[in-house]
């Protein structure tokens, strides 16, 4: 068994040391950053700006909550699988894969969404778009990736960098323009039960703005993902995890307020573009359109991202045996190139549907799979192995994840109240995924245990690390 962990291994394997806490929290915010440009303020035609303002704020309790859990499981598990690392730990070999499989469905669907919206804004600045936008942009970056983590890291720094700007200089043009009254023009439906003012479609409009209120931050929970490839991953991982969730926090604060105030809510609502439009409703019509090319940005720096988020996830699946193993094989420069490009053919594929819409409620179903699932790995953790050594702590312990988690099976159901149909959908894929499991991949496992496998790990870096030395 050892010479065969030491060969297999030896051939998957990830640069150690690439990334320090600013690069990830700069990949956490990477991941989210399109986000805050559009999407988001859909939401307020489904719930009026209070109701959105109160889906927002439920969902960014629960990414909080679950950016303080995760932080804990990454710095006591510092692995590339992330989620799936941390509930197979606790809930054995079903409960990682179900856990992993949730959040690849989620990382597979974003890009294949994203890709979409970047063909929306290339054909607003060029008038190209299209399946070969689509497919240079899936080839541009994939290229990148394939060079090496740490240049991919930096180059995404540097595109989530133009992305914040471009929110930092809309926040400070709109804030003379700030007008709380406007935020309220939705009128107040007579067809709906308990609408008001406030509320102007009711609960049911706050139940069904949740998973637009969620793509404020939606993926954040992907930097563990990088763990293998930080530096001292028991201090940076859980650094830049929260340090990225304060900064989006900041910024969703921002565009939740300055940008309805400025034109109003109804029209926010309804606009493709609304950072753009509420700066050429106040007259910044230079700065509308510099917002709208850095607004290309913000959706490149998610699109790159995300598609680092799950390469690595396949890279760690694969390496365990859950899918097909040559997705794990790494290439001499330290990347898992498979895990690279074949998820981006089928996200290229995804994409040729030109339904992005539906592809994002679907990625965000299979987010808060994931998100209860990796809520209650961390409970599961703390009563099962209570002696674990956490060099970082979950501030409020349980109550912390268990908040999550409820929040995140409350956010599950709103998709089904926004579009019951890719609720289905993803479900459906996700049954697929787990019959794979049940009846294939559980009996070709690598290790039977994430301990054996985390034992597999540190013996072959050893044995690599001896040889070198």
């Amino acid at each position: 068994m050892s010479n065969f962990n030491q060969d297999y291994l030896a051939k998957r394997q990830l640069k150690k040391g690439t990334a320090g806490w600013i690069l990830l929290a700069g990949l956490g915010i990477s991941y989210v950053i399109s986000g805050d440009f559009a999407g988001w303020n859909f939401g307020i035609a489904e719930a009026g700006w209070g109701g959105f303002a109160i889906a927002a704020a439920l969902m960014a309790l629960m990414y909080f909550c679950l950016v303080l859990s995760l932080a804990e499981m990454s710095a006591s598990i510092p692995a590339a699988g992330g989620g799936y690392s941390f509930a197979r730990q606790v809930m054995g070999p079903a409960g990682g894969f179900l856990t992993g499989l949730a959040i690849l469905i989620e990382y597979a669907l974003a890009p294949a969404a994203i890709v979409i919206f970047i063909g929306s804004a290339v054909e607003a600045l060029t008038g190209f778009n299209g399946p070969i936008v689509y497919a240079l942009f899936y080839a541009a970056f994939i290229a990148i990736h394939l060079i090496g983590a740490g240049e991919a890291l930096k180059t995404m720094m540097v595109i989530s960098g133009l992305a914040v700007f471009a929110i930092l200089a809309t926040a400070i043009a709109l804030l003379g323009d700030f007008d709380s009254t406007k935020l309220f023009d939705i009128a107040a439906s007579a067809n709906v039960a308990g609408a008001t003012e406030m509320l102007p479609l009711g609960w049911y409009g706050v139940w069904a703005a949740l998973p637009f209120a969620m793509w404020l931050f939606l993926a954040v929970e992907g930097v563990p993902l990088a763990a293998e490839e930080a530096k001292n991953p028991a201090k940076d991982v859980p650094k830049g995890i929260i340090a990225a969730m304060v900064f989006l926090l900041f910024t969703a604060t921002l565009v939740l307020f300055l940008v309805p105030s400025a034109t109003g809510a109804e029209v926010i609502g309804k606009s493709a573009v609304p950072l753009v439009d509420a700066l050429k409703a106040t007259g910044n019509t230079t700065l509308a359109t510099t917002v709208n090319v850095l607004g290309l940005a913000g959706l490149i720096a998610s699109f790159f991202s995300i598609i680092y988020g799950y390469s690595r996830l396949i890279f760690a699946l694969s390496r365990a045996g859950y899918l097909p193993r040559f997705l794990s094989l790494t290439s001499k420069r330290k990347t898992p190139t498979w895990a690279l490009i074949v998820p981006g053919v089928l996200g290229f594929l995804a994409s040729l549907s030109g339904e992005g819409d539906l592809m994002l409620a679907m990625a965000v179903v299979g987010a808060t799979i994931s998100y209860a699932l990796m809520s209650l790995s961390h409970i599961l953790l703390r009563v099962k192995n209570p002696e674990m050594p956490r060099p970082y702590k979950t501030p409020g312990g349980t109550l912390t994840s268990g908040i999550a988690f409820v929040l995140s099976l409350i956010a599950l159901t709103g998709v089904y109240a926004f579009d019951p149909r890719a609720f289905v959908y993803t479900i459906i894929l996700y049954v697929i995924g787990a019959l794979y499991y049940f009846l294939y991949s559980k009996n070709h496992l690598v290790a039977k245990t994430a301990q054996e496998e985390f034992a597999m790990l540190e013996q072959a870096e050893s044995d690599l690390a001896h040889e070198l030395g």
